[in-house]
């Protein structure tokens, strides 16, 4: 089985993650917003917590390949995003996720998120590169669900983006540092 191999249980995708110190930040807020929204789901591992910016899960090696060369081709200086917000999406039922948002703070993420849509279409991946995008960072899955919530904002600076391969935990697959 190769590095890249997708089955029903591995996805595969692109994201922004936060460091280490902001991830532990993430991981501890969303302890304390679980216990005031008395959620009963499991919070997701700090080093899991991230911003989904495409899917490639299922795509022949051929594609996985002409995505991670796209990647390299990405010139773009690191840039600031800030989560001001919580809520819960609509998901299967007893199992919705519960997410930071945010709004002003997430401009440049959705500029990245089109930049690297476009190396991804010019790539031949057009299918991958869809343009719904609503940045956010997943704390927990839970049968309950609860309206926006404004919070402090949670601010952070992309400075990379990754390839993750998500099955019983996360391995990152690629890593491409923001330049410009």
């Amino acid at each position: 089985m190769d590095k890249f191999a997708s089955s029903s249980s591995t996805r595969l995708f692109l994201a922004a993650v936060p460091d280490a110190g902001t991830a532990e930040r993430i991981h501890r807020l969303a302890g304390v917003l679980k216990r005031a929204h008395k959620f009963d789901g499991k919070l997701i591992a700090p080093e899991r917590l991230h911003i989904s910016l495409f899917f490639l899960s299922g795509l022949p090696d051929r594609q996985l390949c002409a995505a991670r060369e796209a990647a390299t081709e990405l010139r773009t200086e690191p840039f600031e995003v800030s989560f001001d917000r919580t809520a819960s999406f609509r998901g299967r039922p007893g199992n919705r996720p519960f997410v930071l948002i945010g709004e002003r703070g997430l401009r440049r993420l959705e500029a990245f998120h089109q930049m690297l849509g476009a190396v991804l279409t010019r790539s031949g991946l057009r299918r991958v590169a869809n343009t719904n995008f609503t940045p956010h960072v997943t704390l927990l899955y839970d049968a309950r669900s609860v309206e926006e919530h404004p919070i402090q904002p949670v601010d952070w600076t992309v400075t990379e983006f990754v390839l993750i391969r998500s099955m019983k935990g996360h391995a990152y697959l690629g890593r491409w540092r923001l330049r410009a």
